[in-house]
């Protein structure tokens, strides 16, 4: 019997967003579909490199920490998913936005008053204690060591912001002696994960509270990890993947013409959710455009100038929604529960369909079925739709005999078009 194809090491990056995290759980179903439809069987973890941003790290964890069966763990996501409510991540009871929401919009309107009498010093707009306890249960973080010591899993990165250093960190937990990586104001720290880990890196700033971590033998103050991350693919590439695929949370490009929504002078819900397009979109079609430009020029050198250079070639494949997802958040926002909608409505979130504004920030934080399922289905949809070209990235569509006849190492894979990256 001739010896098993050499298959590409591929990771799988997936980035930010809150509620919108939902739509990477359809992509991932609609691969295990189309990996089952071409007749690749045996819940071998494609991805034995994944890196995760904000709430793509609890994806990513929750993939990571079950890799050892990934169809059984893309259904339990799907299921996950399917029944989020906003309550299982934040405090959405009346109580709970009076401690948190409305003290903290208080203090923004008179606090200057309220400090000559009271202590007051809310940390956050919401609080997600919730979502701690979530995933305590969810995600089985004391397997991901099992799972890199059976070989199927090579590494797992999360990235944070220190608020208290001003760096952006790759914590990452790993079965090679990967060198850490440093770059302007990023760096690689390889530790145990854990549950803070998540908790941290989807920490929403000004949305959710801060989090401590260990840096260094200091404890440091993180939040949300798509802040100041200028190169999102970076980490996966760093831990041994030769090619990736990333799972976007906004479309990464916009239709031709103007689009203008509402006359008059921005609300603080339409300056947040500007903001935060910034920070959990923007830097993906950057860092994707930057490794585009490193293709180019690595497509220009001679074999003997390739090898001497650290640049390697890195297969890349973008899955992004195909609909704003601002306009599917606006047709939802009345599901959110009431004391939110109330509380939301000081900043500018009101209405629903048509006449819903604020739609951008609530696209963050609508846990609820009615959105996520449909982010869930947009997720399957846009990846179905593309379904000869997954085939073809991961090799799939060249499998003729049983995924049992031989073992894999440790995904199927094959170079279609090679579209080179650079190692940012």
């Amino acid at each position: 019997m001739n010896a098993p194809p050499h298959f590409p090491t591929t990771g799988l990056v997936l980035t930010g967003g809150g509620a919108r995290a939902a739509y990477q759980v359809g992509v991932l179903a609609a691969l295990a579909q189309i990996r089952r439809d071409c007749g690749v069987w045996g819940g071998v973890n494609p991805f034995p490199v994944i890196a995760g941003t904000s709430a793509g790290a609890i994806n990513a964890a929750a993939l990571a920490c079950g890799a050892d069966d990934f169809d059984g763990t893309v259904d339990q996501l799907v299921k996950l998913w399917e029944n989020l409510h906003a309550d299982n991540v934040y405090r959405s009871d009346s109580f709970g936005v009076i401690r948190t929401g409305a003290r903290w919009l208080t203090m923004m309107s008179v606090g200057w008053a309220i400090a000559r009498w009271r202590k007051a010093k809310p940390r956050s707009l919401l609080d997600n204690s919730p979502l701690r306890e979530l995933l305590e249960r969810v995600v089985p973080i004391h397997k991901l060591n099992r799972m890199l010591l059976d070989g199927h899993m090579q590494a797992l990165s999360v990235s944070g912001s220190s608020y208290s250093s001003g760096l952006h960190v790759s914590f990452y937990q790993a079965i090679k002696d990967f060198e850490p990586w440093e770059r302007t104001q990023r760096i690689a720290v390889r530790t145990p994960l854990s549950i803070s880990h998540l908790m941290a890196s989807s920490a929403i700033p000004f949305i959710f509270p801060s989090v401590s971590l260990n840096l260094d033998g200091q404890n440091e103050w993180f939040g949300d990890g798509s802040m100041r991350q200028n190169a999102p693919i970076s980490p996966a590439i760093h831990l041994g993947a030769e090619r990736v695929l990333v799972v976007g949370a906004g479309r990464m490009h916009e239709p031709p013409g103007r689009r203008v929504q509402v006359d008059g002078y921005p609300s603080l819900a339409q300056v947040a959710g500007h903001a935060m397009s910034n920070i959990f979109l923007d830097a993906l079609a950057v860092d994707i455009e930057r490794l585009q430009r490193i293709n180019s020029t690595l497509g220009l050198l001679t074999p003997e100038q390739r090898r001497s250079t650290k640049l390697r070639p890195i297969e890349v494949l973008v899955i992004a929604p195909s609909q704003r997802l601002d306009d599917l958040a606006a047709k939802h926002q009345g599901d959110l529960p009431t004391p939110i909608r109330a509380m939301l409505r000081g900043v500018g979130v009101s209405g629903q369909g048509e006449q819903a504004k604020g739609a951008a920030l609530a696209s963050y934080l609508l846990f609820e079925p009615s959105y996520t399922g449909e982010l869930m289905a947009l997720g399957r949809h846009d990846t179905m739709s593309r379904r000869d070209e997954v085939a073809k990235f991961f090799g799939w569509d060249r499998y003729t005999q049983p995924m049992g006849m031989y073992k894999l190492d440790p995904m199927p894979a094959a170079r279609s078009q090679e579209t080179s990256r650079g190692l940012p």
